[in-house]
């Protein structure tokens, strides 16, 4: 009797961890929201007086090397390629470093760009493996293609910084495609900020449905299966009622790989990538945080809603939970490995607000999360929780979801109007309600379990396979 007495409270106490944690975590999101809704309306209308023309013209825009770190893309490697060439940007150079391809990566390059082995001047500013061949075509001087042993992806990363010539790099996916506009998009906050900007991200956007040709989204589109379609609000979601919301605050702390602007001599003064995490991208922006704040310099990180990246998405459960592993893996690595910056006055709103935030809500709190997924409709069946405790937490664990859900399309819809059609904001507002029903939840237990395997030392990239853009494409995510 006594032993069914404590588990009673032990599960009491549960949920009423529970209860606090989806009203504080509500209260953040709240806040953010309208945050978030008063950066992008800004944003909007800076963005509609802002005359990319004249940055693209102007002598002195500076120019942009653009990296794309490579490992078995033979599938979607030259798309990728092509959009970055037919950027509207003055000057650029590409570099694709292939880190150890496998596959026909190299091969393929050479033969669609006439590319010629050549010898080059390597200067290593950042430790890499260096490269082993260099290849370019006198006829198209703005790339390079440089072929490396295998060291993961942050490697392949720095041994491309230490080939840029230019003031700021931009990385690149190598199976993204970015809107022909978007370097200028990015570079416009970098210009026009009197304070030295040494990141600028944009949205990403997902491309599975859409029609790709010479590295081109022709046709925007919506994918055919559930499962993509919730990707497809979820990134709605966490680019437009987030981001926006920190930027704001001048507490950036995530920003997107797949298309992110970056100040050369600060990465290169900081040390360059880590290897010591599976979230390279994340870990460059902390690290560019303690750098700069140590030494007092003054520098903005700053994120906009108009510069798109196209990138595809898993197409399968397995996959998706690979994936999202790996992302909170990597979260969860970020946060321990700078800990002594969350609530340290001395990082400014970085470490007040942004990474208490990071590290308890969003690494932490799925553990919370799926522990309530499961106790709280087991404590209402059992009959230990009154059915108004039951109702408020459902509110505040779904409802509320589906309201941030449905009003982060409507603000889409609004504002950046990727979607063509009625037809696809009608789609994407059932599934921003469908998408709190069981995927969510789901993707909470991915997120969960690599909490745990963080815990239990298991601390790996996860292998993720996709199909491509392309019908019977396969391309392998990036693998350390």
């Amino acid at each position: 009797m006594l032993h069914n007495i404590t588990v009673l409270r032990f599960i009491d106490y549960c949920n009423t961890v529970i209860l606090l944690y989806f009203i504080f975590t509500n209260l953040m999101y709240t806040l953010l929201m309208v945050l978030s809704l008063y950066s992008v309306s800004l944003y909007s209308k800076f963005a509609s007086h802002q005359s990319y023309e004249e940055i693209a013209d102007s002598p002195a825009t500076p120019p942009v090397s653009l990296i794309v770190p490579a490992y078995n893309e033979a599938q979607s490697i030259v798309q990728t390629v092509l959009a970055l060439m037919s950027l509207n940007y003055p000057e650029k150079e590409i570099i694709v470093v292939d880190d150890g391809s496998t596959d026909d990566t190299i091969n393929v390059l050479v033969r669609e760009f006439g590319l010629l082995r050549m010898d080059f001047i390597y200067r290593e500013s950042i430790p890499a493996k260096p490269p082993l061949a260099y290849y370019f075509n006198p006829d198209r001087p703005e790339l390079i293609v440089m072929y490396k042993e295998n060291g993961g992806k942050s490697d392949a990363l720095n041994v491309g910084i230490n080939m840029v010539h230019s003031p700021y790099f931009c990385t690149v996916d190598a199976d993204s495609i970015i809107e022909a506009d978007a370097l200028l998009r990015l570079m416009a906050p970098v210009l026009q900020s009197s304070t030295n900007v040494v990141a600028s991200g944009g949205v990403v956007r997902i491309a599975n449905g859409c029609t790709l040709s010479n590295g081109r989204i022709t046709k925007i589109d919506l994918p055919k299966k559930w499962l993509e379609r919730c990707q497809v609000v979820e990134y709605i979601r966490t680019f437009l009622f987030g981001r926006p919301g920190w930027n704001l605050l001048n507490a950036t702390f995530i920003a997107s790989g797949a298309l992110m602007v970056l100040h050369t001599e600060s990465v290169t003064l900081a040390g360059g990538y880590s290897s010591n995490t599976v979230t390279e991208d994340i870990e460059m922006i902390a690290t560019l945080h303690r750098f700069l704040r140590a030494r007092g310099w003054k520098y903005r990180m700053v994120f906009t809603t108009e510069p798109i990246c196209w990138t595809e998405a898993p197409h399968t459960v397995r996959m998706l939970a690979r994936q999202r592993r790996r992302w909170q893996l990597g979260l969860m690595q970020t946060v321990m490995k700078h800990n002594d910056m969350i609530v340290n006055p001395t990082y400014g709103p970085v470490g007040m607000l942004s990474m208490p935030f990071h590290a308890y809500m969003e690494a932490m709190g799925c553990l919370i999360e799926a522990a309530g997924t499961i106790l709280v409709p087991v404590s209402f069946i059992i009959g230990i929780m009154p059915i108004w405790l039951f109702l408020l937490i459902l509110f505040l664990a779904i409802g509320y979801g589906t309201l941030l859900s449905v009003g982060s399309v409507l603000l889409e819809e609004t504002t950046i109007r990727r979607y063509p059609r009625m037809r696809h904001t009608l789609i994407l507002m059932f599934y921003a309600v469908i998408e709190n029903f069981g995927y969510k939840q789901m993707v909470t237990f991915f997120r969960a379990h690599a909490i745990l395997q963080y815990f239990f030392g298991k601390r790996t990239w996860e292998h993720v396979v996709h199909r491509g853009l392309e019908p019977r494409v396969v391309v392998e995510d990036y693998e350390t």
